[in-house]
Order: structure tokens, then C-alpha cells, then sequence
């Protein structure tokens, strides 16, 4: 029988682990496992980080409100899979976006998503940047993720990446207080920059 790992410092992080090594931890630290790889999520992000990301969930819930797609904000486990009826002991990614929308519903259960979100949000802090722009973008890019918006509270701009024939292009990158951020994959979504970021 394994022991119960109930401190990060249990885990060897020169090994990979899967999602069902991952549902059996009893730790309080949050962390997301990328290809079996455990990765440390940073601390209780700052002020600003929080800000920024309840400004977009405010927006985007609200656009989406009674629509097909549901607007999920970290934690949210999503698991992100080779093929479908991978067992728990076969999935080695589970990330957990800042925001991500889903309009395949039949993708939820009780644990979180099951593959590919539609749209997916990370919100820049100073530990993430590396990882938000490499490993997390390849990522989403390989699992088919549409759109990729990566939002910069320091900088006040936001990026958007549209899948396009399997590889991510830039469509966008707002940094103007009277810009209005518009999505691709759903024309309709707009939202103004002065009502993500703070300005004084």
C-alpha cells in the first residue's frame, strides 16, 4: 500500500505522475501536472491578478448566461486527453485555467472537464509568465484549444490566439484604455479594456 502523500515534499518531482496519483493527495498546495510533469501553481496571487480575472468572469459569465457554453474560473480541473476513455491512470495533464468556457457539455462531470476547452484565459503574474507563453500555450495549442486569451494586469493588454489548421496565430493585442476586446471564435463577445483593467 502507498503512503498518503499529505506534504508536496513527498512527491519526487523528478518523476511523472497521472491524474490518479493526483486525485489521492491530501496537500493544500495547488498544482497542475503537464505531461505526468507536477508544476507548483504560484501562491495567492496579488490584488491586481484577482482583479483582473473577476473583471473578465463578470463579463464573460454575463455574455454567456442561459447559452449552451458554461464559464468555469480556477480551480477548475481540466484534463486534457489523448483520446476519449482514457482511465484516470492514463491522463498525465490536469491544468487549472484561470477562466475557460465550454460549450461541449457532454466534456463536464462531477471532477471538472474532460478535454479541450473552447476558450481558454490565463492571467499573467509574474511566476506564470514563462509557462503561460511556453509550455501552457504549446499545450493548449497540441490539445486543440481555439482560442487562447492571455491577459497582462501589470502591462493592462490582453493577447488573443486563434487555432488556425492546428498551430496558434495572433489575431490580436489590445493595450489602449478605449480598445474593445473582441473574440473570433464568438463575434459577439466584446468586451471594453477600461472594464478589465484598473486605470487612474
Amino acid at each position: 500500500m502507498k503512503p498518503e502523500i499529505t506534504d508536496i515534499n513527498q512527491l519526487d518531482l523528478n518523476k511523472t505522475y497521472t491524474y490518479a496519483d493526483y486525485l489521492t493527495w491530501k496537500f493544500s498546495e495547488r498544482v497542475e501536472l503537464i505531461k505526468g510533469w507536477v508544476y507548483k501553481m504560484s501562491p495567492a496571487p496579488r490584488r491586481i491578478h484577482q482583479k483582473v480575472e473577476s473583471n473578465l468572469h463578470i463579463e464573460i459569465g454575463s455574455f454567456f448566461k442561459n447559452s449552451k457554453c458554461d464559464v468555469y474560473e480556477s480551480p477548475f480541473d481540466v484534463r486534457l486527453i489523448k483520446n476519449k476513455g482514457q482511465s484516470d491512470h492514463e491522463i498525465e495533464t490536469v491544468v487549472q485555467p484561470d477562466i475557460c468556457v465550454i460549450c461541449d457539455l457532454d466534456k463536464l462531470d462531477d471532477k471538472g472537464c474532460v478535454g479541450a476547452p473552447d476558450l481558454i484565459i490565463e492571467i499573467l503574474s509574474p511566476s506564470t509568465i514563462k509557462k503561460d507563453y511556453t509550455e501552457k500555450f504549446n499545450l493548449y495549442e497540441e490539445n486543440g484549444v481555439k482560442e487562447y486569451w492571455i491577459a497582462n494586469p501589470e502591462g493592462r493588454s490582453l493577447q488573443i490566439f486563434y487555432l488556425n489548421n492546428g498551430k496558434y496565430e495572433e489575431l490580436e493585442t489590445y493595450e489602449e484604455k478605449e480598445d474593445t476586446i473582441t473574440s473570433k471564435l464568438f463575434p459577439d463577445l466584446k468586451i471594453k479594456m477600461v472594464d478589465v483593467f484598473e486605470y487612474s
